[in-house]
């Protein structure tokens, strides 16, 4: 199954092309367009060491830390909620991989 957020037009860099970060069933998948490319970074969940969130008063800013040594991936403007659920869709793979309860519900 996956999971869409796509980041807010009222935030810089993403008025005309929105980021998009995308969780699947293995994966989390930033995508970033522009006039003549997409710029997409790819990490499997089982590289991911920690999901950070900025809040401000609308939007929080996303950090993506790679455990294994890879480029961290950063993206801004995201509605609150949609952070908290990529957090929460992120932990609860990483919990049934070590066979483990959620840390907390994931709602679909």
């Amino acid at each position: 199954m996956t999971h869409a957020f796509r980041a807010s037009r009222w935030t810089r860099g993403n008025f005309l092309f929105p980021t998009v970060l995308e969780v699947t069933d293995q994966t989390l998948v930033r995508r970033k367009r522009s006039w003549f490319h997409v710029s997409e970074t790819t990490m499997h969940l089982s590289r991911v060491a920690s999901v950070t969130i900025a809040t401000g008063l609308l939007y929080a800013d996303l950090r993506i830390e790679s455990s294994g040594g890879g480029e961290d991936i950063l993206s801004h403007g995201h509605y609150k909620g949609d952070a908290e659920r990529v957090k929460a869709l992120v932990e609860d793979w990483q919990a049934r991989q070590l066979g483990r309860p959620a840390p907390r519900a994931v709602s679909t």
